[in-house]
């Protein structure tokens, strides 16, 4: 580089604060950090789950009755390394730390986020309540209502809900006057950036990474369960007068107007039947015969509480030999590396973020099909 006094600590500094500008789902879901570089990637470590208690009627007859606090925890992969790279000599042409954010810094963090926030969209999979028409673009304020109304029934906290929609549904919603209008009430929230505002209790925002479901399923009629299921059960049998394909993680099964995800692809039909089908939550009793529902190719828009969803992050170690920086802010770490590619003779710069995601609880979360 051209200046010589711009070091890879620039570049973290300056960098970082515009990559939590441009995350979206992270920023808005529960967070796990600490500083423990011997953390690689593939690692599995152990996450602690928010604890949600019950508020009570108090009966002076009674008394109160206690409840227990007992914190669990579940096993997170950190198996993602979202990583944005380029050769000194793209850089050569710019001589201070303003060239660089135009040339490398901006573009690099918003890379960085991008893929962060599709890779945590994907966790949709594990979201098996939905409402909505698959096929149709939300674009209306009963859309809104409806996921409020599912989140409410689940006993979703009420504070810190938000949702995340794609380009369509937010150019739907941003011409509707309830939420053109909503800077009117005082919040300046709708004004930012990827920001649609805060309706229906909600705070809603655009993000380019809600992902698209396509189901695995070619052809389905007259799809009814093969045999009875007993209560409790996480696995059930359907055939049907025509049902070719195959079920995929993150299908949706109704039966009886209640939803049910598919935790693991299933094998191809064979003869108009798929066998032992995985699916969550567990079912109830279901009888032979019973009709199902197999829900269409959607997009795969999400309203939910923060405790829905975990994003963990962990800080990778500088390597030996090269210079290196890593910076952490707002549960978000990032290092930059400037070292030397031996194989291809050139000397490269690097920026590189550690994390992992996961479902914590499915319940307090709705799947907005689109």
């Amino acid at each position: 580089m051209a200046n010589t006094f711009i070091t890879v600590k620039d570049f973290a500094r300056a960098a970082l604060p515009r990559l939590i500008d441009h995350l979206v789902f992270p920023n808005l879901i529960h967070k796990d950090y600490s500083d423990d570089f011997s953390v690689m990637k593939g690692d599995t470590i152990q996450v602690r789950k928010p604890i949600i208690l019950e508020a009570r009627d108090f009966d002076p007859s009674q008394g109160v009755s206690t409840q227990d606090i007992t914190e669990t925890s579940v096993d997170v992969t950190l198996d993602k390394i979202a990583t944005v790279d380029v050769g000194i000599e793209a850089l050569q042409g710019a001589t201070n730390i303003d060239d660089l954010t135009r040339v490398f810094i901006d573009p690099a963090a918003a890379a960085l986020a991008e893929k962060i926030n599709r890779d945590g969209l994907q966790l949709y999979k594990d979201v098996y309540t939905s409402v909505g028409t698959a096929g149709t673009t939300p674009a209306s304020l009963s859309v809104l209502a409806s996921a409020r109304k599912a989140l409410n029934q689940n006993r979703a906290p009420v504070s810190g809900r938000a949702a995340v929609w794609d380009p369509e549904a937010d150019a739907a919603f941003t011409a509707l006057d309830a939420i053109v209008h909503a800077e009117k009430s005082g919040d300046t929230s709708a004004l930012r950036e990827g920001s649609i505002g805060r309706v229906m209790g909600m705070d809603n925002y655009m993000s380019q990474g809600v992902c698209r479901h396509t189901t695995g399923i070619t052809a389905a009629t007259g799809v009814k369960v093969s045999a009875n299921v007993s209560a409790g059960s996480n696995t059930l049998s359907l055939t049907g007068t025509s049902l070719t394909g195959k079920l995929v993680k993150g299908d949706l099964i109704r039966i009886d107007g209640k939803d049910y995800a598919v935790t693991q692809d299933s094998a191809s039909a064979s003869s108009n039947a798929i066998a032992n089908v995985k699916v969550t939550p567990a079912l109830p009793a279901v009888s032979a015969n019973t009709a199902v529902t197999l829900v269409a190719s959607h997009t795969a828009n999400l309203a939910f509480h923060p405790m829905a969803f975990a994003f963990v992050t962990r800080p990778l170690a500088s390597p030996g030999g090269v210079e290196s920086y890593v910076t952490h802010y707002n549960g978000v770490s990032l290092r930059v590396v400037r070292g030397y590619d031996m194989q291809h003779k050139r000397e490269m710069l690097s920026m590189d973020v550690l994390y992992g995601f996961k479902t914590l609880y499915p319940e307090l979360a709705v799947r907005v099909l689109g």
